[in-house]
């Protein structure tokens, strides 16, 4: 491919979006260039405190219980009070409640600190999604959603290798440069992003009046649950790439540092593939995306039973990527166009919602089963949770509308208005 193919190539990636989106995109930026407790957690409390692998992991779930209860809350935060308000609420909080971790000796104290910072830095996301949607165009939002997960990845590439070697010298100065850079999101949001909430327009006479849009709605709402169950499984294999797999490398002799770098790979890939790859995806079946990704992600994680170096943890690490490459702009593409836009931030919220019963559930599982069994079992696991959500993607895609008719259904024009004001 030639120097103007690739340059034309990237024009076309980046170009049309607007400035809010761009502002958007740098805070996430930011934040993921100080991503160090949920990475390194497991290792701090296992090899730098000494705790058991079981500890480790109901420390991870209870800073996943608490995404669970801030994923549905900002949801609603973000639908009632506004996306503005809701990220500056999260990020001030996240800041404090990290920096405050840092501190922590008694088991019981990091643990509820923990329950705390996982609430704070899991309420700011429905309200991203629901602000991405609203001010980005519907046939752009798949390459929106594309860049926005290459800025998460690009900031993790960095800070993964960085955070593991600044976590051989001193784990605080990890939890304090992540509050840092958490706060200086939170400036940055309040400086330069306008509110896009959509205002409710009045309803011309003779025409129905659109119904309110609540929690029940959502609940009742049997496809777009469909939706959340499988990617609550999904969730539960990728959870392992930051719960399991630093366990299990720890135990097999392997520095903080060996599992930055092979972990390092999976952002790396994704900065270099994340864009190519959806351009090429972007109009094709979401149906077989969604299995495909499936199986690879199963499989990907399975592999790592034979790993025995940093480079085959590596390799395992390049397979499970390519799934999530492909999974994470087809599945949230799907969720917004099942999304009415007055409860876009609820429904971000609950689908939010099954990432974070997968950071509650995870480490409990990998904790248990690598004490109980060994890690072998957890990779196996793995492979057989990858092919259930591949059948499941299967059969639910059949009773879903073909893409035509789901745009045009529910991803409706963004309030342009709304954006400006």
């Amino acid at each position: 491919m030639s120097i103007t193919t690739l340059k034309r190539a990237a024009r076309e990636s980046v170009s049309g979006l607007p400035r809010a989106f761009w502002w958007l995109w740098a805070s996430t930026l930011i934040n993921r260039l100080g991503a160090f407790v949920a990475t390194f957690m497991a290792l701090y409390l296992t090899l730098d405190r000494g705790y058991s692998a079981s500890y480790a992991g109901l420390v991870a779930s209870l800073h996943g219980l608490g995404g669970v209860i801030s994923s549905v809350a900002g949801g609603v935060m973000t639908d009632r009070l506004g996306r503005r308000p809701t990220l500056l609420i999260a990020q001030v909080s996240t800041a404090v409640s990290v920096a405050v971790l840092g501190f922590m000796q008694h088991p019981a104290a990091i643990a509820a600190v923990a329950f705390v910072v996982g609430a704070a830095s899991n309420a700011s996301r429905p309200a991203v999604q629901a602000m991405m949607a609203d001010i980005v165009r519907p046939e752009d939002r798949m390459r929106a959603f594309s860049l926005n997960y290459w800025a998460i990845n690009l900031g993790f590439a960095i800070s993964a290798a960085g955070a593991g070697f600044i976590a051989e010298h001193s784990y605080l100065a990890g939890f304090l440069g992540e509050a840092v850079l958490t706060l200086t999101c939170a400036v940055l949001i309040f400086a330069k992003l306008p509110e896009s909430r959509p205002s409710q327009a009045p309803s011309a006479p003779g025409k129905a009046v659109e119904p309110e849009v609540g929690m029940g709605t959502v609940l009742r709402d049997g496809r777009f649950m469909g939706v959340v169950g499988l990617s609550f499984l999904i969730s539960l294999i990728f959870q392992q790439g930051y719960v399991g797999l630093p366990v299990a490398m720890g135990a097999d002799g392997f520095s903080a540092a060996d599992f930055g770098l092979a972990m390092a790979v999976n952002g790396v890939l994704i900065v270099a593939l994340q864009l190519p790859v959806t351009r090429y995806i972007e109009h094709r079946d979401p149906r077989r995306l969604l299995i495909v990704s499936s199986l690879l992600a199963g499989y990907g994680f399975g592999l790592t039973a034979f790993a025995g170096s940093v480079a085959v943890y590596a390799l395992t690490v390049c397979v499970w990527t390519l799934a999530e490459i492909v999974n994470a702009p087809t599945q949230t593409g799907l969720v917004v166009r099942l999304s009415p836009v007055h409860g876009r931030g609820r429904y971000q919220g609950v689908y939010t919602m099954s990432w974070s019963a997968a950071a509650l559930i995870a480490p409990l599982m990998s904790g248990w089963v690598i004490d109980r069994f060994g890690a072998e079992w957890l990779w196996g696991a793995c492979a057989v949770l990858g092919t259930v959500a591949g059948l499941g993607y299967w059969l639910l895609m059949r009773t879903l509308p073909e893409e035509r008719e789901a745009t045009g259904a529910a991803a409706p024009a963004p309030d342009r208005e709304a954006v400006t004001a």
